[in-house]
């Protein structure tokens, strides 16, 4: 059946809100050319989400063309205001944009391991709240949070993990209470860094691949043709559990020591790299040991004296990648997703030689063919996919036609 003229109406309206966020500002005909509706009904919908306050004129196009037809229209970002927050162990990064995503304000909290959960949840709403002035005082619309640990899919609920603090777990009910009008939402911080990558980074060109976080702890996320796959109880890519050779132990359900973490976390990193010689980690964290493989990947790129051998750092390479390729073995093997991004910061900081080393191992491994990429957003990538994820729900709520 066609469609009614008020449901293409909102057709239509979306289709163009779609393309100005983007595109950035356009004018009357270049939506014209890229929506392909006749003149008459681009020039009624501008009038439309104009007259709602949806779009308005932010400037002309070219000097040379004056009038009507010049003019550029571009969605009204101060309409809505946004928050994302990464929450780490140690503490709380906080971003504040507007409705087309510019940052306007940010902060970064450090919350101590001896902090109690009260104190530590107040500390990070008065960041929250803090950034939000600084960004110009206007209320949320929509804030999205980013944290390690499994969300519950039936109730948006960040569960009970072990090994993470309890502060965590209250943040999104204190955020709720103290920004009663907001919409407040979480999501696991690989799952957002995947949907980074997809939209900003090294995946933009794959509809199906694998997010192996490589950070503080490791993660998985996946993406399936094109969706997010989170699993019967939101514990999809929960790969720091994960039983892999080379460990003492095994894991249990409340603590991946003697899991693929044990292996590949950001401490075994640190030890590792301190096995074969080169300067330890300090912190020995997602960035400090981003830091020694960084400079790992320099000697092997570009070795002092300009002559390459196989030194403390190749082997040191050698050695992570092969560790790497345990876990993502196993991933590949399930999913056969033909890719598989190296994120987080230590992912970023072994760029293609780390990369390089992995996929060579795979091949060796199995015989599915699988791309292993950089990521290119390191420990960015989840305050960005929060800010992605607040971004879409604002807009999806104020794109929608009234009637609705």
């Amino acid at each position: 059946m066609p469609a009614s003229p008020s449901t293409a109406r909102a057709i239509n309206d979306r289709l163009a809100l779609r393309l100005l966020q983007r595109e950035g500002p356009l004018t009357a005909g270049q939506l014209k050319q890229l929506t392909g509706l006749s003149r008459p009904t681009v020039a009624d919908l501008v009038e439309r989400l104009g007259a709602s306050g949806l779009i308005t004129v932010v400037g002309e196009s070219g000097e040379q063309r004056r009038g009507p037809n010049a003019r550029l229209y571009g969605i009204v970002a101060d309409r809505a205001h946004l928050a994302a927050l990464d929450v780490r162990t140690e503490g709380v990064f906080v971003l504040v944009s507007d409705l087309v995503g510019r940052v306007l304000a940010e902060a970064s909290v450090p919350i101590g391991g001896n902090t109690g959960t009260g104190l530590a949840v107040e500390r990070a709403v008065t960041a929250v709240e803090r950034t939000v002035k600084e960004a110009g005082g206007r209320r949320l619309h929509t804030v999205g949070i980013g944290a390690p640990g499994l969300v519950d899919p039936a109730t948006g609920d960040l569960r009970d993990s072990g090994g993470l603090p309890a502060w965590h777990r209250r943040l999104a009910a204190a955020l709720q209470e103290r920004l009663p009008e907001a919409r407040v939402t979480v999501e696991n911080e690989t799952n957002l860094a995947a949907l980074a990558e997809q939209r900003e980074g090294a995946a933009r060109d794959r509809d199906t691949f694998v997010l192996l976080w490589l950070g503080h702890g490791v993660g998985a996320a996946v993406v399936l043709d094109g969706a997010l796959r989170r699993g019967a109880s939101g514990g999809t890519g929960e790969i720091g559990f994960l039983p892999v050779p080379g460990t003492v132990t095994l894991p249990s359900a409340t603590d991946c020591d003697g899991g693929f973490h044990s292996l590949a976390g950001a401490a075994a990193i640190a030890r590792l790299a301190g096995e074969h010689g080169l300067p330890g980690a300090e912190p020995a964290d997602g960035p400090g040991v981003a830091v020694v493989v960084r400079a790992a990947v320099a000697r092997v790129t570009d070795p002092p004296g300009g002559t390459a051998e196989t030194g403390p750092a190749e082997r040191f390479l050698d050695a992570l990648a092969d560790r790497i390729a345990i876990g993502a073995a196993s991933v590949v093997s399930i999913l056969d997703p033909g890719c598989v991004v190296l994120g987080g910061e230590i992912g970023q900081a072994g760029g293609a030689v780390l990369a390089e080393r992995v996929a060579e191992r795979l091949r060796r491994m199995s015989p599915l063919v699988t791309e292993v990429r950089a990521g290119r957003l390191g420990g960015t990538a989840v305050l960005r996919g929060a800010l992605l994820t607040a971004r879409d729900r604002a807009q999806d709520e104020l794109f929608a036609p009234a009637d609705r």
